[in-house]
């Protein structure tokens, strides 16, 4: 790898911008707009390695699954995200290289359907929390709960949801085919959804579990273990703001490494399900050694690694 690399993390609204935009063909004219800004960091020099969210896509998959059940088998969660990294993949790696091409840059793409291994003993499995699915009125959560051994709780007084754990990942399987495509200069796609969710049995082997990981934590051990220079995480937001949500709220361009462990210490300045877990895996990154982090919206990449606008996380 000749220039610089990046580890980009796309965040799920980079695929779905709205309710009214979220079909097949809707996800793919989003995933051209991501691929442009993709284009644009290979045009200056980097070599980048992307991941991705697939929260929605897998609930797509569920749904569809549950809406079929009376003719055909269900779809087991690990499947799902199999499922979702190729599909996913496949849009990603077709608009990148047709954005190439256009820009005539000859760079191949590809995507690795990625298993990420998590501990059995992980605390999250004796405490699932992470809803997934469809919603359910009480007597169908319990007919789930007793016949398929589901984990079901009430979601905001919205109906009865299937529950997951969210283990932390802990080694990604397919760590040695990315590395060697991506020093062969190849644009790599994988750990998609913060990847496949396996354990290792008594026998060593590997077995898909019912759970999903958090993918910019997935990213992050992505982005350590290829030693890359950067982690630009693309969400919602163009900046990270402190005091989220509360009349103090204020937007940062600059946090270092001990100030974000202390705000996340502090507990009331990231949302749990939202940038709590992007703030998680960047502190990771960079206690590991890692160059710089970066939070953005897709609009404002290009910007963003100008210095002109974004969160940049820096060691000190």
């Amino acid at each position: 790898m000749a220039g610089r690399l990046a580890v980009i993390a796309i965040g799920g609204n980079s695929l779905i911008k709205d309710k009214m935009h979220q079909n097949v063909r809707d996800q793919y004219v989003a995933a051209h707009e991501t691929a442009e800004h993709v284009a644009s960091m290979i045009q200056d020099g980097w070599d980048v390695i992307i991941g991705h969210g697939n929260g929605p896509q897998v609930g797509f998959i569920l749904r569809r699954s549950e809406l079929a059940a009376r003719e055909l088998h269900e779809i087991p969660l690990d499947v799902c995200g199999a499922d979702s990294q190729g599909a996913i993949g496949y849009a990603l790696v077709q608009n990148i290289q047709n954005v190439l091409r256009r820009r005539g840059i000859a760079k191949p793409v590809a995507a690795v359907v990625t298993q990420t291994e998590v501990a059995r003993d992980d605390p999250a499995f004796s405490s699932p929390t992470k809803p997934i699915g469809s919603f359910m009125d009480a007597a169908e959560a319990q007919r789930r709960r007793e016949q398929d051994g589901w984990d079901v709780a009430e979601d905001a007084h919205r109906g009865w949801r299937r529950v997951v754990a969210s283990p932390r990942p802990l080694r990604i399987v397919e760590m040695d085919a990315i590395q060697a495509l991506a020093a062969a200069g190849v644009v790599v796609v994988a750990v998609g959804g913060g990847g496949i969710p396996v354990v290792a049995n008594e026998d060593g082997d590997l077995l898909g579990v019912e759970a999903v990981i958090d993918k910019d934590l997935g990213c992050s051990l992505l982005a350590r273990a290829v030693g890359a220079d950067l982690l630009l995480i693309t969400t919602a937001v163009e900046r990270v703001a402190l005091d989220f949500g509360t009349p103090e709220e204020r937007w940062v361009e600059r946090i270092t490494l001990s100030e974000a462990k202390r705000y996340l210490a502090e507990g009331r300045h990231f949302a749990a399900g939202s940038m709590k877990p992007k703030v998680e895996a960047i502190v990771e990154y960079l206690e590991a050694g890692g160059g710089e982090a970066v939070v953005t919206d897709p609009a404002h990449v290009e910007q963003a690694l100008a210095g002109k606008t974004g969160t940049h996380f820096l060691r000190g």
